[in-house]
């Protein structure tokens, strides 16, 4: 059958039903077509304390038509003022996050926000809707717990993951049940056989309106996308059904869609981001972006509040160690040469307007987030993906991918989102055999081990084979993320361990060979160093001919090991010959080893 867009999650064309009981994927008759259209989102990226919402005052008010949501964005802090002020001036506080300035305020007056704007302490206020919050928003209703139907044993590999390598990255590892991976989407069913010995209650949350509901089932889906992107990640390796990139690791829910349309607004996904990083989730899959505009843009009052809210709550969740993935979008469109928008608002009427590259889909293009693309079959582009020089970071596998969906069932879904959690999945991957590991680290890796895709005779496709608009650093590889040793005559490493002694140097050596000229300006040099004390540590790369190129200086002071890629303009340099690693000890108490370290030309 010709693809069409799923009913709500904008990331998604629906392919083929669920085995199980019979199944079918609906979509409005607006968004059904012969093609990917400009679809909306689903609508379906010492230590600051934790931004813990307040208890809303809201929480039993009766709602009233008229009533919008807005964000309030002051300094970080004590915010106990502009609250007071929402308050006199016909609002209420719904939730607050004063780690990160954002207050999420509802009113029903329609000069509340020019009001609020000239209220000492108040940076921005933007109403994050076009349509009016829901009743639903006062009193939730839990989301159904599907009828779980039973599947027979079995589950072969599927082609997206041999595409990627994940089977042969099984035999090294499953991952580590010590690492948490949010889903940030329509919810999940955790009662799924292929999900439930992954899920971690603990930790999943609706965050549907802008704050957390801790209920027992908020988190359940109120579509289908969420429990799909689940299962790419991290369905188990039991015997039953489809096999997850990541099959041992943690998954948790978080619900930002709201029932029944499946929008993710700011608010939601502000709680959701906050609520990443108080909770220790390694990486986050983010397949939708944050409606009800396809693109925010600075120049207007409301959506400059938005892009301002939930780039500080991205940045809060980075600064909690937690890497946010996020889908390029399926519109077959060039974010690196935005001109128009046709789809926004969607929760109204969307009109179209101009745009520049200015304004920003989010949170796909907010700093620190890694974009990915879509692979059809193989390493093309798949025909729907979103591209762009400098915006897209990695593509992997969209077309087609087979996973689970609510109720025990499993069907096909296309789109950038089922491309994304193959990412998540590498990047979680990467994080169980990189213990500590930071987001820019994990962010480096997934460059590093990506396999290059040169681009098609298409004119779009600008850049180079190493990196370009259609595929950024390429696709991505589970079994070199897990440690295998990428094609010769380009990557070279050395996996032997050479200690690290107090008040010593020690050097471990590569011979390249094969290489053709000098050395790329860009050389990545690969370092794995365990060792208890880094700030005693220099760390430098000796070219062939002596040449020294510090990439480490005792920095970092008590923290353990330097897991970290980085570059080096070895452009001088003749590739072949003898490079080494050179680590010097320059204090007693502390020692470790040089487990391995690579170079890639």
């Amino acid at each position: 059958m010709i693809p069409h867009i799923s009913s709500r999650p904008r990331r998604t064309l629906v392919l083929a039903a669920a085995v199980g009981a019979a199944l079918t994927f609906g979509a409005p008759a607006a968004l059904a077509g012969t093609a990917p259209v400009a679809p909306s989102a689903p609508s379906v990226q010492s230590a600051p304390a934790k931004a813990k919402a307040a208890a809303p005052t809201s929480q039993s008010a009766t709602w009233v038509a008229g009533t919008r949501a807005y964000l309030v964005i002051t300094a970080p802090g004590d915010s106990s003022a502009v609250r007071s002020a929402i308050t006199a001036n016909g609002g209420t506080v719904f939730s607050n996050y004063d780690s990160i300035g954002v207050i999420v305020a509802h009113s029903a007056s329609g000069s509340f926000a020019t009001t609020m704007r000239g209220v000492s302490g108040v940076q921005q206020v933007g109403a994050t809707r076009t349509s009016d919050v829901p009743a639903d928003a006062y009193n939730p209703a839990l989301p159904a717990n599907p009828t779980q139907a039973t599947t027979p044993t079995g589950e072969p590999v599927r082609a997206d993951m041999s595409q990627i390598k994940a089977d042969q990255a099984w035999a090294v590892t499953t991952g580590s049940s010590s690492v948490k991976v949010g889903i940030l989407d329509t919810g999940m069913d955790d009662q799924h056989q292929d999900l439930a010995p992954n899920f971690n209650a603990a930790d999943s949350v609706s965050c549907a309106y802008g704050k957390a509901d801790t209920r027992t089932g908020a988190w359940r889906d109120v579509d289908s996308h969420g429990t799909h992107v689940a299962g790419t990640i991290a369905a188990a390796k039991n015997g039953k059904g489809v096999i997850g990139v990541a099959p041992s690791v943690k998954i948790s829910a978080v619900r930002v869609a709201e029932p029944g349309n499946s929008f993710f607004f700011a608010e939601n996904t502000i709680c959701g981001f906050v609520w990443a990083g108080d909770h220790g989730f390694k990486v986050t899959n983010n397949s939708y972006y944050t409606d009800p505009w396809q693109f925010n843009c600075p120049d207007n009052v409301d959506q400059a509040a938005i892009i301002e809210g939930v780039k500080r709550a991205q940045a809060y969740a980075e600064s909690k160690g937690s890497l946010q993935v996020a889908a390029a979008g399926n519109e077959n469109y060039d974010l690196a040469h935005k001109t128009t928008d046709s789809a926004s608002p969607n929760d109204s009427t969307p009109t179209t307007r101009t745009i520049t590259n200015a304004c920003l889909d989010i949170p796909t293009e907010l700093p620190g987030v890694v974009t990915v693309a879509a692979n059809g079959t193989g390493t093309t582009k798949a025909s729907f993906s979103n591209f762009g020089q400098g915006v897209i970071d990695v593509a992997a596998p969209g077309s087609d991918v087979y996973s689970t969906v609510p109720g025990g069932k499993y069907g096909s879904k296309s789109g950038t989102s089922m491309a994304t959690p193959h990412v998540v999945g590498v990047a979680a991957l990467l994080a169980s055999t990189n213990p500590g590991i930071t987001p820019a680290q994990l962010r480096d890796k997934l460059a590093t081990q990506a396999n290059d895709i040169a681009c098609p005779s298409d004119s779009r496709c600008t850049g180079t084979t190493a990196n370009n608009a259609f595929f950024g650093e390429g696709q991505v590889d589970a079994l070199k993320a897990v440690g295998s040793t990428p094609p010769a005559g380009k990557y070279f490493e050395n996996l032997g361990d050479f200690a690290i002694n107090d008040n010593a140097t020690v050097e471990s050596p590569i011979t390249v060979s094969g290489v053709t000229g000098n050395a790329p300006a860009t050389l990545k040099v690969g370092v794995d160093i365990k060792h208890t004390y880094i700030g005693d540590l220099k760390v430098d790369l000796v070219a062939p001919d002596g040449t020294v190129y510090t990439v480490h200086n005792r920095a970092g002071g008590s923290t353990d090991n330097i897991i970290q890629t980085f570059t080096v303009d070895a452009s001088s340099e003749v590739a072949n010959g003898v490079w080494k690693l050179r680590v010097n000890d320059n204090a007693s108490a502390d020692t470790g080893k040089i487990d391995a370290w690579n170079l890639t030309f």
